[in-house]
């Protein structure tokens, strides 16, 4: 019986611990560090970009995207993003015409391949812009995704 207490006491203490360490590194608070609230905040794609210093993107045809010309269902559009350019750290994506157009940011390690699947939801036709971070620089490119509803080609 004296076995068995003193292996609750020590299980109780351990989980106790464990506890205290658990609170003090998941804090909800420090998962929204990197939340940009003047970038996720704008009404348009220029004033997001110049949230996030992205103001002198040079057109480039490096960066491919491949979405539907016409989306008949704008609730789920398929958007697949390529950087061809060397170096590439960062691509972020804007629907221009969506209430808040900065859709994020996503970020790669050195060594990867710079690309991006993604379904987003585009309230009317739209230019989809997509910013590479690239060696110091920032380049960029749109596409123009037409949403129609029933797929009348308007």
């Amino acid at each position: 019986m004296q076995q068995t207490r003193r292996s609750v006491i020590k299980a109780g203490g351990a989980l106790g611990l464990l506890a205290v360490l658990g609170s003090a590194l998941l804090r909800p608070g420090r998962a929204l560090a990197a939340w940009n609230t003047s970038a996720f905040g704008a009404k348009s794609a220029v004033d997001a970009m110049k949230a996030l210093g992205m103001t002198n993107a040079e057109d480039s045809k490096d960066i491919a995207i491949r979405a539907p010309d016409i989306a008949e269902n704008g609730a789920v559009v398929p958007i697949d993003i390529t950087s061809n350019i060397a170096g590439t750290r960062s691509i972020s994506v804007f629907i221009e015409k969506n209430p808040f157009p900065y859709t994020g940011t996503f970020d790669f390690p050195e060594g990867t391949v710079p690309y991006v699947h993604l379904r987003a939801k585009l309230g009317k036709s739209t230019p989809v812009r997509v910013v590479a971070a690239a060696g110091g620089k920032f380049y960029t490119t749109a596409k123009e995704v037409k949403v129609t509803i029933g797929g009348c080609g308007g």
